[in-house]
């Protein structure tokens, strides 16, 4: 059985700054035994990150904890998914940090709802970071989550991060993939790829000229009676008093347009193929993403990877995975490190 899920969820802790959590807006159901409180750090670009930090139940400082970042899903905030993650984390005895990424929800970056390659990956990275420099963490057993496209951002971060002991990737999304080629790859060709930058270098100069930056469109609403069920899966929860929240991108204005070709020209996962960390990769049966996590367990190597897919889950798997956990036998018992 493989070390992965233990090294997984392993993570995270106390921030060089911690502040009492106020005004909380969280959207799911929160454990009052579970302390939280605000953490604030910043990554090598020089941006602002803030974060929920979650701790287990009879904390003590004096102690080395396992600690795990969380960030997800792809435009969400930390008061909707990955807090979720980072709560039931810290019911398993680990210090967990929610975090806002680069231009999004409470975190820096004054260009809002930019996604880059780069710098999200860098966001990860400036967590651990923050992490391995605490007190009560053991440098040595920090994971993390990524939930949707934050799944492939954060195998990202882990193929260059050599500190991340274990990794955790739900219903991924590979942003890159998907971006440059369409939902199964559909629209894979030269020409449509060339068609649809030719659309955003010509927003870019409608952007420049007026001062602002156009959207995407973000989750439709209100929901056409055709739309695919992954779509209606979407605007069930973000769209809704289940999972609305100010912040979220996913709730209100959706991403900019201009990273898209980023996300063409700096492909992420080229280095998949080489990660030596243990990776838990975790999709539901009906996803219509299941694909990605699918394909990119077959480039992983070796015998430090696991391919979990959970019956009759779809799209929202992250809101429910905790929920099977002892069915798939995800608990302490794996966690080696």
């Amino acid at each position: 059985m493989l070390k992965i899920f233990s090294v997984a969820l392993i993570i995270l802790c106390f921030a060089s700054m911690s502040f009492a959590l106020e005004n909380d807006s969280r959207v799911f159901k929160i454990d009052n035994e579970i302390k939280v409180e605000k953490a604030h750090f910043h990554n090598r670009f020089g941006i602002d990150l803030t974060g929920d930090l979650y701790f287990p139940k009879d904390f003590d400082a004096s102690k080395k904890y396992s600690a795990i970042a969380v960030a997800g899903s792809f435009g969400a905030v930390k008061e909707q998914v990955s807090g979720l993650y980072a709560q039931e984390m810290a019911k398993f005895g680990y210090v967990a940090l929610a975090f806002d990424p680069s231009f999004t929800g409470e975190s820096g970056g004054n260009v809002r709802y930019a996604a880059s390659p780069e710098i999200n990956t860098e966001d990860f990275s400036a967590a651990v970071d923050f992490l391995s420099v605490q007190n009560f963490v053991d440098p040595e057993k920090i994971g993390i989550i990524g939930v949707c496209g934050w799944g492939g951002i954060g195998l990202n971060a882990v193929a260059a991060d050599t500190r991340i002991k274990a990794a955790v990737a739900s219903t991924m999304y590979d942003m890159s993939r998907v971006s440059a080629k369409g939902y199964f790859d559909a629209d894979d060709s030269a020409e449509k790829r060339y068609e649809t930058k030719k659309a955003i270098n010509a927003q870019r100069t409608a952007d420049y000229k007026a001062g602002t930056y156009a959207r995407s469109g973000g989750v439709v609403d209100p929901l056409p009676e055709d739309a695919p069920q992954f779509v209606k899966d979407y605007h069930a929860y973000y769209k809704t008093p289940r999972g609305y929240h100010e912040r979220s991108v996913n709730s209100t204005e959706c991403w900019t347009l201009s990273p898209m070709i980023a996300m063409f020209n700096i492909p992420m996962l080229t280095f998949v193929e080489e990660i030596r960390t243990p990776v838990l990769l975790v999709h539901g049966e009906k996803a219509h993403s299941r694909y990605m996590s699918e394909d990119v367990f077959k480039r992983l190597k070796g015998d430090n990877k696991e391919l979990v897919i959970v019956p009759d889950a779809s799209t929202l798997i992250y809101m429910t995975i905790w929920r099977k956990f002892r069915s798939l036998k995800l608990k302490r018992s794996l966690i080696h490190i």
